[in-house]
């Protein structure tokens, strides 16, 4: 029925966290700039990208959206209402500072074939502070995502949206999530805005 998920109270510390690879950046276009400024949560996006291409697509989405959008950079306190796209060539991760939580960068091998690699972000969420994360597939080839939202889920309340084929450029990693049982809804991505907004609430 998924009643109990609709009658849940925005309460707690809640966190978005999107994984997107070939047609991200687009996709990525469409679903950013329907998020409002005063979004209860930050959001995280790690999209496939060598090192150098990443900083001009977080201004493009900066320039598109309410949101308040970068490249993240190492030390970066997380904040409602912003997004932090993950640095080409680097895996981001989200570690705790005291009460807040920051970005942190490695530099282990790809994983998954690629670096930045979703599966980190995932990994990490889990020692962080947020009792919710809201997990967003978009369109890519491969599986990224799916091991790292797997592990999260084993210590934290998560819920899992994954782009729905027809709206995919490659329906690989959304394909991935929900093969492994672990997508609560597929939808178009043009409808994937509203879901968060109502999953997570404004301020």
């Amino acid at each position: 029925m998924g009643v109990m998920k609709t009658d849940i109270k925005q309460t707690g510390k809640k966190i978005i966290a999107v994984a997107s690879s070939t047609g991200g950046p687009k996709a990525l276009q469409v679903l950013i700039p329907k998020l409002p400024s005063n979004l209860n949560a930050p959001v995280l996006i790690v999209q496939h990208m060598p090192a150098g291409f990443t900083e001009a697509l977080g201004k493009r989405l900066d320039s598109l959206s309410e949101l308040s959008v970068k490249e993240a950079s190492e030390g970066d306190i997380l904040e409602n209402g912003h997004a932090y796209l993950a640095k080409g060539g680097r895996h981001m991760n989200v570690m705790r500072q005291g009460s807040r939580q920051i970005i942190h960068y490695t530099d282990e091998p790809p994983r998954e074939g690629v670096r930045p690699c979703a599966n980190f972000m995932y990994e990490s969420l889990s020692e962080s502070i947020y009792d919710e994360v809201i997990c967003v597939v978009l369109t890519g080839m491969g599986a990224d995502g799916t091991a790292g939202i797997k592990m999260l889920k084993e210590k934290k309340k998560i819920t899992v949206i994954a782009q729905n084929e027809e709206t995919c450029v490659v329906y690989g990693m959304p394909r991935s999530v929900t093969i492994a049982g672990l997508s609560d809804k597929e939808m178009p991505l043009e409808q994937i805005a509203n879901e968060i907004i109502k999953n997570v609430g404004v301020s």
